[in-house]
C-alpha cells in the first residue's frame, strides 16, 4: 500500500513546478479546498478518514499534461486522485493520502461531432449541460443526461457510473459510451472499447485518467411531459409495469415521494434584490408524483390509460412544464435541511413499492426520495433526510441510511455505487467485473498511486460500515431517536445568520463553478461560490481565518449574478457576497481592494471615480444639445462618471438618440454625482450613501419623475438599490429608471427615417450583466435598436442573454487587471468565432473593459457602445474615444500596481531616509544602535509588527510630499490627477495603512534593517 504524502518534497515541488507552471498550486490554503466532495460527513467519520488535504492540485489541460503527472508521480510514488465536477457525494475525489489532485477540468473540449454516425468525441473534463447545448446547434441530443448535468463531467458519469434522465430508454450513463482513452498511471495510453470499457465504469479514476470519451448519441427532437399523481408507491409500479408490458415508447420516467413533493412546496422562493421571482410556482400534490417524458414526434396514446388504470391522475400541464423546467434543481429541497443524510440504492422495480413501505416503517425521520427508473427492470432511489451537520445527532442519525441500504438488500437491491464509503459493498455493486478491474489495476499500477483506498476503502472506516450494517438495529433505534426540530442560526463570528445559513443548505453541487467569471478568470476552488461556502462552514467550524486575503475573495465578486441564475438551490448567492462586504469593509473595517480608497477620495471630494474635477462633469454635452436640456422636466438623463469623463461617445450617442426621438429631458449637468456603485462593491457603504442621497435630491428638485441612464450599473443602482436603501433610510423615493433602449424601441418609427449612413459590419451583441440577468433582464430593446442601423449583420455570442458571460469589469480591472484581461479575451474571444468586426454593448464599463483587454491580447477588434454606433448612423460625426480611453487606463492601471504590497514596500524603501527622519528623536537614537550592537537587528524584528502602526500615524504627514513626487514618478498622469493628488493620497493612505502594513511589515523589515546597518 502506497505512504500517505501530505507534502511534496522542495525537490520534488521544484520539479512539478517545472512542469506545470502556473497551472499547478502548492498553497496550503488553497489544497484544502479540494479535500472533499458534495458529502457532509458526520464528524465521527471525518475523524476516521482522518487529514485529507492534497499535497498539490494540478490542472491537467492536455493528454500530454496527464502523461507527466502521471509519470512524475510513479516515479515518486506520490497518490493521484483525478477530480472533475466533484458533484457526487461517494468519497470518489477525497485525496485520504494526500498527494496530487489532478484536476481535469479544463479537458473540456469537443474533439468531432458525427452526424450521420450520431457520435461524439469529447474530452472527459466536458460538462453535460455544455455538450447538450452544442449537440443541438448540431442537430444532435444526447442518449441519456444525469441529473447533476450543470455541473457533472462525461468523465466523471464513467468513473462514477449512474442512471439519469433518459435512461428508461437507453439505460446507464456508460451504455452510451463506445470508447475511452486512458492515461494509466505508468504515462501509457490505452483505449478501451467494448467488454474492455466495463474494467472502468463506475472505478473512480483508480485506473487512470480518463482523457477522451466516445458517445452515442441521438437526433433531436422536441420532448414532451406528462405529470401524474399516485396514490401510492403501489399504483405507481403498476403503472411503470403497464408501461413496459405495452412497450410505451417513453424517454424517461422520474417521481418524487409524498415526503420531496411537501418540501418543495415548502422549498423557499427565489428571490431577485429581495422581491420574489417564482411568484407562479405551482402547488405538487403530496403523493408520488411522477413526469413521464418522451419525443413528440412517437404515438404514447396509452400513456393516459395506464395511469389512471393504476389509479393515478393526470395533473395540469403547468405541473409537467414546471417539473421539466426543474430537471436539475431537486436539490432546492436542501434549503430546508439545512443538511441532509443520503441514502442512494438501487432495487428492482417489482420490489419498489415494498422498499417504500419498509423505509416507512422502519425509519422515522421524513425520508425524502427521488427515482428514476432504468430500462433492466430497476429503479434508482435517491433518498435523504432533514438533519444539520453542526448537531452532536447528526452521528448518530447517519447510521439510518445503513439501515436503508439494508432495506434495499433485503429487497433485491444494493448501494447505488461504491467508493470510499461503500468499498466494504464493492461486490454487490461491480459483481463478476470486480475481479478483472483488480487483476487490472495490479497490472497497470503496481505502485497503487491511483486514487488509493477510493475501491478498497480505509480499514476503519470498512469495518464502523461493516458493524453498522451487524449491528443495525440498533443503530436503526439510535438514529430514529435522533431528529431535529427547526434549524435556527444567529450572527457567529462576523458571519451574519443569514450568510451561515445559506452556507450549511449549498448542497456543492458545483453549478455555480464552471461559469462563475471569478472562478474561471482566476482557476482555484477557493474563488468558487463553492469553496466560498465551503471556507464559511470552515471558519465556523474553528478550521479556516477570516482575514484579509479572505476579504479579498468576497470583494472579487464582479456581481454578475451567474450564480444566482444557476443554483440549485435559488440561493441569493451575490447578496450574500454584498452582505460580507459590508460586514467586513465598513463594519470590521478590513481593507477593500486599494484603488477603491482613491476612488472613494475623489469621490467625496469630486462626485467621480475618476480623480477629474467636478466642474468638467458636463463639458461633454454638445451646445445644440445643452440649448434644449430642461431645467425641470419628467424625464432626466444620467450620463455616470466613465461616459461623462472618459467614454464621451457612450453620452453623446444617448442624447443624440433621445433628441432625434423627440423625447425632452433635463440632466443635472455639473451637480451630477457618481451612482455610486463602486462604493457598494467596495463595501464602503458610508461614502455610497452620502452619494445616493445627493443624487436622489438633486433629482426631485429638477422634478424628476423617469431617470433615462445610458449605463446598465447605474440603471441597476436607481431602479433598483436606490429604492431599497430610502425605504431602509427613511427617504420619499418616487423615482422610476429605464436604460435609453427601453424609451427609444418606442419610438423606432421616429428614429427609422433619421438613418443616414450604413454601418456595413458584422457586429456582435454583448449583453451586459447589471441590465440583463442581474438587473431587469433587458434584452430584447438594445436588440432591435442595434438591429434597426441599416447595413448592420448582426451576430449572437454563443453565450447571450441570461446566459451571457460577464465581460470582467469592474471588480476584476481594479483587483487584477491580468485577470480582467483574461476574462475580456474570453468574450472577445467568442466575437472572434462569429467572425464579427466589433463587439457592441450599451454599458461604458464594459466597452472600456472590452477596449484594454483587446489592446493587451493583441486583438484586432473593436469595442463600440450601441449609443454611439445609432448616433452616428444618424449622421452625426460621434468621435471614437477609444484611444482616449487607452490612454486614461495607463495610470489607473500604474496606480494599482503601485498598491500591491511589494511595489508599496519598494516605495517605503525609497522614502527610508525620510521615514528615518520623521520619527520621534528616541526612536532614531535606537535605530543608530542597531547599527553598532550585535544583536540588535534579531530584536527589532518582533519589534517592528507592533512599533509600525504605531509610528506609521506620526511618519506619514511628513513624509507625504516626498511620496507624491515618488508616486509620480511612478504613475503617469493627466494635469487633473496629478493636480488632486495631495488631496486624495493623504486620504486614501489613511484608511489603507492599517490594513496594508501587516502585509508590508514581513517586506520591509529585512530592509529597513539593512538600511539601518548601511547608512
Amino acid at each position: 500500500m502506497i505512504s500517505r504524502v501530505p507534502e511534496l518534497s522542495e525537490i520534488q515541488k521544484k520539479e512539478i513546478s517545472e512542469l506545470f507552471g502556473e497551472y499547478i498550486n502548492l498553497d496550503k490554503r488553497e489544497r484544502h479546498y479540494y479535500n472533499h466532495d458534495m458529502g457532509a460527513l458526520p464528524p465521527l467519520v471525518k475523524k476516521v478518514i482522518g487529514n485529507t488535504d492534497p499535497a498539490a492540485v494540478v490542472k491537467i489541460r492536455t493528454e500530454e499534461d496527464a502523461v507527466k503527472l502521471l509519470k512524475f508521480a510513479n516515479n515518486h510514488k506520490i497518490p493521484v486522485v483525478p477530480r472533475a465536477g466533484a458533484s457526487s457525494g461517494y468519497g470518489g475525489v477525497i485525496p485520504t493520502k494526500g498527494g496530487i489532485v489532478a484536476d481535469v477540468t479544463p479537458l473540456n473540449k469537443i474533439i468531432s461531432i458525427n452526424p450521420e454516425g450520431q457520435t461524439v468525441v469529447v474530452q472527459s473534463g466536458m460538462i453535460w449541460e455544455r455538450l447538450e447545448r452544442k449537440l443541438k446547434e448540431n442537430g444532435l441530443s444526447v442518449r441519456a443526461i444525469p441529473s447533476s448535468a450543470p455541473s457533472s463531467t462525461v468523465g466523471g458519469w464513467l468513473a462514477q457510473s449512474g442512471a439519469g434522465y433518459g435512461s428508461y430508454e437507453f439505460g446507464w450513463g456508460y451504455e452510451s459510451m463506445e470508447k475511452a482513452r486512458v492515461v494509466l498511471p505508468t504515462g501509457e495510453i490505452r483505449e478501451f472499447s467494448g467488454t474492455e470499457l466495463k474494467k472502468l465504469i463506475g472505478t473512480m479514476g483508480t485506473i487512470g485518467i480518463v482523457t477522451e470519451i466516445t458517445l452515442k448519441v441521438q437526433k433531436f427532437e422536441e420532448r414532451k411531459a406528462v405529470s401524474a399523481s399516485f396514490p401510492s408507491a403501489s399504483s405507481l409500479k403498476k403503472t411503470v409495469e403497464n408501461i413496459r408490458r405495452k412497450n410505451i415508447p417513453l424517454w424517461s420516467i422520474s417521481f418524487l415521494n409524498p415526503e420531496w413533493a411537501d418540501m418543495k412546496n415548502k422549498a423557499p422562493r427565489k428571490l431577485h434584490y429581495g422581491e420574489v421571482v417564482d411568484k407562479n410556482r405551482p402547488v405538487l400534490p403530496v403523493s408520488y408524483v411522477s413526469t413521464f417524458m418522451y419525443p413528440a414526434s412517437r404515438d404514447v396514446s396509452g400513456l393516459k390509460e395506464a395511469i389512471e388504470n393504476a389509479g393515478g391522475k393526470i395533473l395540469p400541464e403547468e405541473i409537467a412544464k414546471y417539473e421539466t423546467d426543474e430537471w436539475f434543481k431537486s436539490m432546492k429541497v436542501k434549503r430546508l435541511g439545512p443538511s441532509f443524510i443520503p441514502a442512494e440504492i438501487l432495487v428492482p422495480l417489482e420490489k419498489m413499492d415494498k422498499t417504500f413501505e419498509e423505509i416507512g416503517k422502519k425509519i422515522k425521520l421524513p425520508v425524502l426520495t427521488e427515482g428514476m427508473v432504468i430500462n433492466d427492470g430497476y429503479v434508482v432511489l435517491l433518498c435523504f433526510m432533514r438533519h444539520s451537520e453542526r448537531s452532536l445527532l447528526f452521528n448518530t442519525a447517519f447510521a439510518l441510511s445503513l439501515s436503508i441500504l439494508k432495506i434495499a438488500e433485503e429487497n433485491g437491491g444494493r448501494a447505488y455505487s461504491s467508493g470510499l464509503f461503500f468499498a466494504s459493498k464493492k461486490k454487490s455493486v461491480f459483481g463478476e467485473r470486480l475481479a478483472e478491474i483488480e487483476s487490472l489495476r495490479k497490472e497497470i499500477d503496481p505502485n497503487g498511486i491511483m486514487n488509493p483506498e477510493t475501491l478498497e476503502g480505509k480499514g476503519l472506516l470498512n469495518t464502523a460500515v461493516s458493524m453498522g450494517s451487524s449491528f443495525e438495529p440498533l443503530g436503526r433505534i439510535a438514529g430514529n431517536m435522533s431528529g431535529i426540530g427547526k434549524v435556527s442560526f444567529k450572527d457567529e463570528k462576523e458571519i451574519p445568520a443569514e450568510v451561515a445559513e445559506l452556507a450549511y443548505s449549498c448542497s456543492q453541487c458545483g453549478y455555480c463553478v464552471s461559469e462563475c467569471d471569478q472562478y474561471y478568470g482566476r482557476g482555484w476552488e477557493s474563488q468558487s461560490p463553492r469553496g466560498k461556502w465551503f471556507f464559511i462552514k470552515e471558519y465556523l467550524a474553528g478550521r479556516e481565518k477570516l482575514d484579509q486575503r479572505q476579504t479579498n475573495t468576497f470583494l472579487g465578486c464582479t456581481t454578475c449574478q451567474m450564480c444566482d441564475s444557476r443554483c440549485e438551490l435559488d440561493m441569493p448567492i451575490e447578496h450574500a457576497w454584498m452582505t460580507m462586504r459590508g460586514k467586513l469593509v465598513e463594519e470590521k473595517k478590513k481593507m477593500t481592494f486599494p484603488p477603491f480608497e482613491i476612488m472613494a477620495a475623489s469621490l467625496i471630494k469630486e462626485r467621480n471615480i475618476w480623480a477629474n474635477y467636478r466642474k468638467d462633469r458636463d463639458k461633454w454635452i454638445p451646445e445644440d444639445i445643452r440649448a434644449k436640456i430642461k431645467d425641470k422636466a419628467e424625464y432626466a438623463y444620467f450620463a455616470g462618471c466613465t461616459a461623462s469623463f472618459v467614454e464621451n461617445d457612450v453620452a453623446i450617442g444617448a442624447v443624440r438618440m433621445l433628441d432625434d426621438a423627440g423625447v425632452e429631458f433635463t440632466s443635472l449637468l455639473d451637480k451630477e454625482a457618481c451612482c455610486g456603485i463602486p462604493m457598494l462593491v467596495a463595501g464602503r457603504w458610508d461614502v455610497f450613501e452620502k452619494i445616493m442621497r445627493m443624487n436622489v435630491s438633486n433629482m426631485k428638485k429638477k422634478g424628476v419623475k423617469t431617470i433615462i441612464t445610458s449605463c446598465p450599473a447605474c440603471w441597476l443602482m436607481w431602479h433598483t438599490v436606490y429604492p431599497q436603501w430610502a425605504k431602509k433610510l427613511g427617504i420619499e423615493y418616487e423615482l422610476e429608471a429605464k436604460h435609453y433602449s427601453e424609451v427609444l424601441v418606442d419610438h423606432l418609427d421616429v428614429l427609422k427615417p433619421k438613418f443616414k449612413q450604413p454601418l456595413d459590419k458584422v457586429v456582435a451583441w454583448h449583453d451586459s450583466c447589471h441590465l440583463g440577468r442581474a438587473g431587469g433582464e433587458i434584452y430584447e430593446p438594445p436588440r432591435e435598436l442595434l438591429k434597426a442601423i441599416p447595413g448592420i449583420k448582426f451576430r449572437e455570442l454563443e453565450y447571450n442573454r441570461e446566459r451571457a458571460h460577464c465581460c470582467g469589469s469592474v471588480v476584476s480591472l481594479i483587483a487584477e487587471p491580468p485577470v480582467a484581461y483574461k476574462l475580456g479575451d474570453i468574450r472577445l474571444q467568442e466575437t472572434l468565432d462569429v467572425k464579427a468586426d466589433i463587439i457592441a454593448a450599451l454599458c461604458p464599463c464594459c466597452i472600456f473593459q472590452f477596449r484594454v483587454a483587446a489592446q493587451e491580447n493583441n486583438l484586432n477588434i473593436q469595442a463600440q457602445d450601441l449609443g454611439a454606433l445609432v448616433g452616428r448612423s444618424l449622421g452625426y460625426n460621434i468621435p471614437d474615444s477609444t484611444s482616449y480611453t487607452l490612454e486614461s487606463w495607463v495610470p489607473f492601471e500604474k496606480m494599482i500596481s503601485l498598491m500591491q504590497p511589494e511595489n508599496m514596500t519598494d516605495l517605503m524603501v525609497e522614502l527610508m531616509p525620510q521615514m528615518m527622519a520623521a520619527m520621534p528623536a528616541p526612536l532614531q537614537a535606537m535605530m543608530k544602535i542597531v547599527k553598532y550592537v550585535p544583536g540588535m537587528d534579531a530584536m527589532m524584528k518582533p519589534m517592528m509588527p507592533v512599533m509600525m502602526p504605531r509610528l506609521m500615524p506620526l511618519v506619514m504627514p511628513k513624509v507625504m510630499p516626498d511620496m507624491l513626487k515618488a508616486v509620480e514618478k511612478r504613475v503617469p498622469m493627466p494635469d487633473y490627477m496629478r493636480e488632486q493628488l495631495p488631496d486624495l493620497m493623504p486620504k486614501a493612505m489613511d484608511n489603507l495603512m492599517p490594513n496594508m502594513l501587516p502585509e508590508i511589515i514581513p517586506l520591509l523589515t529585512p530592509r529597513m534593517i539593512e538600511y539601518i546597518k548601511t547608512h
